[in-house]
């Protein structure tokens, strides 16, 4: 399984980005799917979750309920990210996952098996 992660860029506070998370090499739909990010210096942290195939459960950290939306298109095999309301905290680069053995959206790193390269985004005050 392959994670092409992408959307990221620079945006002012206040403002709004989507990610994209492109998967290739075994059915989408199977996949649980997560957003993770990592700022320089501090852990990977969890971000949002949704189980797979028809996405009817998602899992969102607390620092991003109600600013931020994951959503899947298992017909173009890519996993979404909205983020609205972007604050300087969010800055970090952003990584999807894949999950293959648990259909449940989860926080935890240990439950995904696959990992893309992360894309940048960075939030100005």
């Amino acid at each position: 399984v392959q994670l092409q992660a992408s959307g990221g860029g620079l945006v002012q506070g206040g403002g709004s980005l989507r990610l994209s998370c492109v998967a290739s090499g075994r059915t989408f739909s199977n996949y649980v799917m997560g957003w993770f990010r990592q700022a320089p210096g501090k852990e990977r942290e969890f971000v949002a979750a949704i189980s797979w195939w028809r996405g009817s459960r998602t899992f969102y950290a607390d620092s991003v309920k109600g600013r931020f939306t994951i959503s899947r298109d298992n017909a173009k095999n890519t996993v979404y990210l909205q983020m609205n309301s972007l604050k300087p905290e969010d800055t970090a680069v952003y990584l999807c996952a894949a999950g293959v053995r648990d259909n449940r959206p989860s926080p935890y790193d240990y439950a995904y098996d696959y990992w893309g390269q992360g894309t940048q985004v960075t939030v100005s005050s």
